[in-house]
């Protein structure tokens, strides 16, 4: 393979990274555009009780959409400056990408099963269904980080190994957190949704580059 044939193929890549940064973007902008969509009054609205009544009584919609806007909003943003670190996007990093995107479209569905579940008998079962859609994310982005690392070629050469070490012993611990959610669930849904906004937090204040 000659030197210009070479040099082409890197391009290629980098053309590519742009274009998957330029998608991905979007994809996490409708995911989180059409959370605020599912937030509705319930059925009978004006009628005994009033709007008050109607406003309040949909607590558990505003918490999970506050809870998803999080953990989708600071996965964006840990999400960008991979890909913002990454120079060359092969095949692989790219379908895996695709995943991590379905199912954070996805989240959209669990969020609104929470929310009409949280103060019904079945309750545990929403939590359970949402939590664990979390912790299946966060196995699918751990993948998509370790794929990188593993073939650092991918990463600019302005990225130090040290750092990459360091971010790669951060997000190990999110599936097991994610996992502690899960099995909270069965036993406080409440507390298991409060867990999952904790760890969006943890990860917005975790995730930077120094």
């Amino acid at each position: 393979m000659s030197a210009n044939e070479t040099e082409a193929e890197i391009q290629d890549e980098i053309k590519e990274t742009q274009r998957l940064e330029a998608f991905s973007d979007g994809v996490f902008a409708i995911a989180i555009t059409l959370l605020v969509l599912e937030i509705r009054l319930p059925a009978g609205e004006g009628e005994e009780g009033g709007l008050l009544a109607h406003l309040l009584e949909i607590w558990p919609m505003y918490l999970a959409y506050i809870v998803s806007f999080m953990v989708i909003g600071i996965m964006w943003a840990n999400h960008d400056a991979l890909l913002k670190d990454i120079k060359r996007a092969n095949r692989p990093f790219v379908l895996l990408n695709v995943v991590l995107l379905m199912l954070i479209t996805f989240l959209n569905f669990p969020t609104v099963v929470m929310a009409e579940h949280l103060q019904k008998p079945d309750a545990n079962v929403a939590a359970l269904f949402y939590s664990g859609t979390l912790f299946v994310i966060a196995i699918m982005y751990n993948a998509i980080w370790w794929y990188a690392v593993a073939n650092q070629g991918l990463f600019g050469a302005k990225v130090e190994r040290a750092w990459l070490d360091k971010i790669t012993r951060q997000y190990r611990y999110g599936p097991i957190y994610y996992l502690l959610a899960v099995v909270v669930a069965f036993f406080s849904p409440f507390l298991s949704l409060l867990i999952c906004l904790g760890l969006a937090v943890y990860f917005a204040l975790t995730g930077r580059r120094e």
